[in-house]
């Protein structure tokens, strides 16, 4: 592993660049340009998603409803992702980079509506619950009952991004009836009768968004986000070998010409044509697996592919799970250098370091990477 210190302190050492907007308090265009302001998640009082129609074909298509988890998060669980977070906050300030982190919540007061009746969730992934395209925030329509409400932990600070000028908008707030979720759950993605997607069914290439059809997502998602966006932007849908969640256990963006790719579900002609001539590599299998037994696994939310979820901090260094070797020389081989970080229980939260931060300011400007 290469040691990245040279590249921390030139990347530490740079100033404020002119492109980016400063005069909005966000600015954000893509998943790499250099990075100067995040959120990252908090895992207190944190549960399984509460047992309903939502979560199950959300989180848990795969199980029959007798072997979905339900209740709190196990307390040593929770304090250990916390000790990680907190250690990847600290690495970040020593980077110079501003931390924000949304408020403890008690996640398991009931939330209720005229239709139906649940209890939180968490707010460990900020990047679920927020997408930030230039100097727009936007509060996304999430598909989990249990996170309904769950941009009220982070309402301080959307109220500071107002007032230093952010666009800050948020979805129609979605009914979330049962009949959305009527689906054959080989194919969950919710049906279209109103809009609904998670912001990290959403990864951004300047003036082009890639956005997955998947169990949080489905088109009239990606319309309405087309429609607010406006003719400035473009909205790329794409379908994969993968039927779950988000999107950046399968794709990420590293720099322009330059994606990670998962191997069991990504093909090239799955991706719209603007990728065409970049270049596409595969992510080796994550590794550290054994570590965990088989009553940890039976409770997981995450894929064994989490550790794939890197976080850019720029173009050229990236936060990578130090245990994933394999990964980390694929990515040293073209040119990356890695900060290697660690997130014991991802899996268990279905989170890694792009999952738990939100990049709310990065230097660089609005633009195209496609001819």
């Amino acid at each position: 592993m290469k040691n990245v210190a040279d590249a921390e302190a030139s990347w530490a050492a740079s100033g404020p660049s002119r492109k980016e907007d400063t005069t909005s308090g966000v600015w954000s265009c893509n998943e790499w340009d250099p990075l100067k302001e995040v959120i990252v998640g908090n895992p207190l009082n944190a549960r399984f998603p509460h047992l309903d129609k939502s979560s199950h074909a959300a989180e848990y298509a795969h199980l029959p409803s007798d072997q979905i988890p339900t209740g709190a998060i196990p307390a040593r669980i929770v304090e250990e992702a916390e000790e990680d977070l907190a250690a990847t906050v600290q690495h970040f300030e020593g980077l110079g980079i501003v931390v924000k982190r949304p408020d403890t919540w008690p996640h398991d007061q009931e939330v209720t509506t005229p239709f139906w009746s649940t209890k939180g969730f968490y707010n460990y992934c900020p990047r679920d619950i927020f997408l930030v395209v230039g100097d727009q925030i936007i509060e996304t329509p999430n598909t989990i009952r249990g996170r309904l409400l769950e941009s009220y932990s982070y309402r301080k600070i959307m109220v500071e991004y107002l007032r230093a000028g952010a666009k800050w908008y948020s979805a129609p707030k979605p009914m979330l009836l049962d009949s959305l979720f009527d689906v054959d759950h080989a194919h969950p993605a919710p049906k279209n009768h109103e809009p609904v997607f998670d912001a990290a069914n959403v990864l951004r290439f300047g003036r082009d968004l890639l956005y997955l059809i998947s169990s949080t997502g489905n088109e009239l998602g990606a319309q309405w986000l087309q429609t607010v966006l406006g003719d400035e932007f473009k909205v790329h849908v794409c379908r994969i070998d993968y039927q779950g969640s988000h999107i950046d256990t399968s794709v990420v963006a590293l720099r322009p010409g330059l994606l990670l790719c998962n191997p069991e579900r990504v093909k090239r002609e799955m991706l719209p044509s603007i990728f065409d001539d970049w270049e596409i590599i595969y992510s080796p299998p994550m590794v550290g697996a054994d570590r965990f037994d088989s009553d940890y696994l039976s409770n997981a939310i995450g894929s064994s592919w989490i550790d794939m979820n890197l976080f850019s901090i720029s173009p050229e260094l990236v936060v990578v799970d130090r245990d994933q070797l394999p990964l980390i020389r694929l990515l040293e081989e073209h040119g990356m250098e890695v900060a290697p970080l660690k997130l014991r229980h991802a899996r268990m939260f279905a989170g890694g370091f792009h999952c738990t931060t939100l990049d709310t300011r990065r230097e660089g400007t609005l633009e195209s990477y496609f001819g």
